[in-house]
């Protein structure tokens, strides 16, 4: 038998500490996930076995998931999950990792479908179905669509739907409102590629490993933005609501844009 999981998770938070420049709880918690994954236990699980020895196989593949996890692979991507919304999401390097900033998208949203209403809803990019699926369970009643144009991406987001029973989700695969012809909604959220692509950050940390095509928005991280916005006179319903998700220093810009269409 190899150490006790107390003495592995010190060891393991210590080289993520050094090489991701975390603080040691910060590392600790994600060496604890790593574990969790590796050994099938809850964090409750892995706190109580503490004082167990590893076996060597246990020992070995949490090891390998420590030193991709040194190199900068995402968590969630380790293993295969990220909660948002309070729902846990299957996510793959085929689509973006749901932020906690984005579950703001969410609640402006649900601000803006009454309870009870079969009120029709469009997400553009869905990704991993995050937004889509926080929205559809929190509103039953609500008629969700959500397009994204990579049928990876599609196909992780009809899993999670269908495990998290959002059955008022119609997935469409087409590029932004492909596919929607003659359809209205009554709220249209979207958190496109907003990264404009020349930003040293796409090169940096864990945005290196996540998919491009997600993350970057053409030159000034405008383009899709611009498409959004064009195309939604054709798709929103009167008195109806868009709401985007923008980079940080982009609000006057999208102002601008929403202004002159």
């Amino acid at each position: 038998m190899g150490s006790t999981l107390e003495t592995w998770l010190r060891q393991a938070a210590g080289t993520l500490q050094d090489a991701l420049g975390l603080s040691f709880g910060e590392a600790h918690l994600e060496a604890r996930v790593l574990a969790g994954h590796v050994l099938c236990r809850s964090a409750a699980q892995v706190i109580a076995a503490s004082s167990e020895a590893l076996s060597e196989a246990d020992e070995e593949r949490m090891k390998v998931l420590i030193e991709r996890r040194r190199q900068g692979e995402p968590v969630a991507y380790l293993v295969g999950r990220q909660e948002f919304y309070g729902l846990p999401f299957k996510v793959t390097p085929a689509v973006l990792i749901p932020r906690p900033e984005t579950e703001l998208l969410v609640e402006q949203a649900l601000a803006r479908i009454p309870p009870g209403e079969a009120v029709a809803v469009l997400e553009l990019g869905t990704g991993s179905g995050a937004v889509a699926i926080a929205i559809a369970r929190e509103r039953p009643k609500a008629q969700v669509v959500a397009t994204d144009l990579w049928l990876a991406a599609l196909a992780v987001a009809r899993e999670n739907a269908a495990r998290l029973g959002a059955t008022n989700v119609r997935f469409v695969h087409g590029d932004w409102y492909e596919g929607l012809e003659g359809e209205r909604f009554q709220v249209i959220v979207s958190n496109p590629p907003y990264v404009a692509a020349g930003d040293t950050h796409l090169q940096a940390g864990e945005l290196r490993f996540e998919p491009h095509e997600a993350l970057v928005g053409g030159p000034d991280g405008l383009d899709c933005l611009r498409r959004i916005v064009a195309g939604c006179r054709d798709h929103l319903a009167a008195g109806g609501w868009l709401l985007l998700e923008h980079g940080f220093d982009q609000g006057e810009a999208c102002r601008r844009l929403l202004s002159q269409a």
